[in-house]
């Protein structure tokens, strides 16, 4: 399912002010826009990675599948002293049925939210949600997408890239 997008929609709601309505409509596009990087979502399991050239690595780990929800983590892994880091990393609930998501965790170093998302109120969830959105857009732009390749030989063949929980 490669959803379309309208840019000029999308500006104008990451520029507005946050509301409750405001915040759904943010959730749906965040949605769409996981589905355009990974259309076959909902029959993934384990861990995904996406590297066009030039690029740093996405990880996408599905930790639970359900009939109608998905809970994942995405996230960029650098190295840094020999050590991985993750950053951003989020972990996401995919609602299918109301074609929402929501961040369920955060934690980020590239702009000035809360370096540690907690049980936000809604001013919170709509500056993680715009995070995201950006996010997902920048990488969308860089050529990420998650196709359906087994999870054992995707983890086999990154051993080397571990993601840590």
């Amino acid at each position: 399912m490669q959803a379309r997008l309208d840019q000029s929609r999308t500006m104008k709601l990451l520029s507005s002010a946050p509301t409750v309505g405001a915040l759904v409509e943010l959730c749906e596009q965040n949605y769409r826009l996981v589905l355009s990087l990974a259309p076959d979502l909902v029959a993934f399991s384990g861990l995904q990675r996406s590297q066009p050239h030039g690029t740093a690595a996405l990880h996408l780990h599905v930790l639970e599948q359900t009939s109608y929800t998905t809970l994942v983590r995405l996230t960029h892994l650098f190295v840094h002293d020999g050590r991985p880091d993750p950053d951003p990393d989020i972990h996401l609930r995919l609602y299918h049925d109301a074609c929402q998501s929501e961040v369920i965790s955060l934690r980020q170093s590239i702009l000035p939210l809360e370096r540690l998302y907690h049980h936000p109120g809604l001013e919170q969830k709509w500056r993680a949600n715009q995070f995201l959105s950006r996010w997902l857009q920048f990488c969308l732009l860089q050529g990420h997408q998650f196709r359906g390749r087994s999870a054992s030989t995707t983890s086999r063949a990154r051993s080397a890239d571990p993601v840590p929980a």
